[in-house]
């Protein structure tokens, strides 16, 4: 089985290449997918400096302008070839090594859809604001869609390539979360989840989601919800 990983990538200078070699050591049969959001920190000059438009299993495309992940994990999907995608983020939060508990639980099952829960056995990799927000979130998306989701907002999304290219995902920026598993789970598609480590940094290491990103996941929800 090969795994696609997508890296979308927006000024994440410190931490990108020490993230590809943890990416590239994890023993699994991959390739990498890496978008480059037109960072403005020196992103896009250190990649294309080392890489240029990869090399290897590494594959790297630009975007002319920034878009939003959602936007970069669209131009990452449209060019993966494995049977399998999983996301990346290019910071240092999720251990890439922990991509092989879901890849070994898709092996065993053949299941299409494994997440990574950050919170299946504990919150403490987090802060108690961090996990309250994420866990109103999953609890509206176990409400409205009949699921019964530990972590709906995670970035560990293992999914059947075929199957999320049909998802048709039209998110630019972090609505991309709730997107993909709202229409998900309105195909009746059973998400399995495994625990996974995590740790989580604060906006002075960098982290750029907000409480005006949590909005837009409320009202992604419920327009997912209701639509045809």
């Amino acid at each position: 089985m090969k795994v696609s990983v997508l890296i979308p990538v927006y000024n994440e200078k410190k931490t990108i290449m020490d993230v590809l070699d943890l990416v590239k050591s994890v023993e699994m049969d991959k390739e990498i997918v890496l978008v480059e959001d037109c960072s403005t920190d020196g992103t896009k000059e250190l990649l294309k400096k080392n890489f240029g438009d990869g090399e290897g299993i590494l594959k790297v495309y630009y975007h002319d302008r920034n878009e939003g992940k959602g936007s970069a994990i669209r131009t990452a999907i449209s060019h993966a070839t494995g049977d399998y995608v999983i996301i990346q983020d290019g910071d240092m939060e999720y251990s890439p090594h922990e991509m092989v508990k879901l890849a070994t639980l898709v092996e065993e099952t053949g299941i299409e859809v494994v997440y990574g829960s950050r919170f299946l056995e504990t919150w403490r990799s987090t802060s108690l604001a961090h996990y309250a927000v994420n866990g109103f979130l999953t609890l509206l998306t176990n409400v409205l869609f009949g699921s019964s989701l530990t972590d709906m907002e995670t970035c560990y999304k293992m999914v059947k390539t075929d199957l999320i290219k049909k998802l048709d995902i039209k998110a630019n920026k972090f609505e991309l979360e709730p997107e993909i598993t709202a229409k998900l789970l309105k195909r009746n598609i059973k998400i399995r989840e495994v625990p996974i480590s995590y740790r989580g940094r604060g906006y002075d290491e960098g982290k750029k989601i907000t409480w005006r990103d949590g909005i837009d996941a409320v009202l992604a929800l419920f327009r997912l919800r209701f639509e045809k």
